[in-house]
């Protein structure tokens, strides 16, 4: 599942951008799956027939877009000014290499050169409409002639293991999840699931809202990355997980209430089954979850999710093990969900 993971994290896909991450595994889902769908917003949805029908309808959810940049202008003097796609943080924003648009024009964010940034400004951290993406070009007409207006630039960064067994990457929030499912969906299952890719989850969880309800699940199990936050100098009340203790396992976050019964569940199958796993230890974040929850008359949701450092960076960090066990877990829960419908 690593060699997935890094495919897939390599792949650009900024929301509402998330075409050649969704053709990816659509690529992959298609011989395993009964069928596959695009809804009108963008999210992949793909049905697998398990081993029986079950009165539970269970549906599977990962996001598959990242965070980016929208080019909202150009300069007479060929720069590309643009605003956050997602939830950025500007600290990390100066100095990254990105590609833009469907030609993947080579570009670096720039800001005002070092030695002409005042004593006043050295204290704070530059907006973004003081940056600027320099893309080589000498003006405005050489600038237009590769970039546009509405284009979409994602950061550019590769797939690297490092230290004791980490990953580092952009986008594995939530690339992770799509991987596990991709796994799920090649493999036999003891009942039929319903799996979906979602879109613009980063931009207020919007494409899951519309997926869940025309799927209209009994069940959700989100799977996701989530704020590692386990850092020397953050205080310990708010570190919220640790990369290599497992798959955390959410009972709340910034936008839902997760189902006690099924959290209750996963933590009873990791625990019989030896697996590793942790909770939110600061109530922060949300997903895709929060507008699942809400839908028609309801859903009832849990998530399992990898801790992941750097978060929404082009440098984000997280346990390889980790992965694995959220696989594991996962299968689990399908397992469990399957065997009590028949009770």
């Amino acid at each position: 599942m690593l060699s997935l993971i890094k495919e897939l994290c390599c792949l650009d896909g900024v929301s509402s951008a998330e075409d050649a991450v969704r053709e990816f595994i659509r690529a992959k889902a298609e011989p395993y799956a009964d069928w596959t769908r695009t809804d009108v917003m963008g999210n992949l949805i793909v049905f697998k027939k398990g081993e029986r029908a079950t009165g539970h309808k269970l549906m599977l959810t990962a996001h598959m877009d990242e965070v980016g940049f929208i080019i909202n202008d150009i300069t007479d003097d060929g720069y590309l000014k643009f605003a956050a796609v997602g939830g950025l943080d500007r600290r990390v924003v100066i100095g990254k290499k990105v590609r833009i648009g469907d030609k993947k024009v080579p570009g670096v964010v720039g800001l005002k050169a070092y030695h002409l940034v005042t004593a006043e400004e050295e204290k704070t951290v530059p907006k973004l409409d003081d940056m600027y993406i320099d893309i080589g070009a000498k003006d405005r007409e050489a600038a237009e002639a590769l970039v546009a207006l509405g284009d979409l630039a994602a950061f550019e960064s590769d797939a690297v293991e490092f230290g004791d067994g980490m990953l580092k990457a952009k986008a594995i929030d939530d690339r992770v999840g799509c991987a596990v499912m991709l796994r799920l969906i090649q493999q036999d299952l003891p009942m039929d699931c319903l799996f979906v890719f979602s879109a613009q989850e980063e931009v207020g969880t919007r494409g899951a809202f519309g997926a869940a309800f025309s799927v209209t699940p009994e069940i959700a199990l989100v799977l996701e990355g989530t704020t590692a936050a386990d850092l020397p100098g953050t205080a310990a009340h708010k570190r919220v997980a640790a990369p290599g203790k497992g798959p955390v396992l959410s009972f709340m976050d910034g936008g839902t209430a997760y189902d006690r019964e099924l959290f209750e569940l996963l933590r009873r199958l990791a625990q019989e089954n030896g697996i590793p796993w942790q909770t939110k230890d600061y109530i922060s974040g949300g997903n895709d979850a929060s507008a699942i929850q809400r839908t028609k008359a309801g859903v009832r949701v849990a998530a399992v999710s990898a801790p992941v450092r750097y978060l929404h960076t082009p440098s984000s960090v997280a346990s390889i093990r980790d992965f694995g066990h959220m696989y594991t877990l996962t299968r689990k829960f399908i397992e469990a969900i399957a065997a009590s419908s028949n009770q």
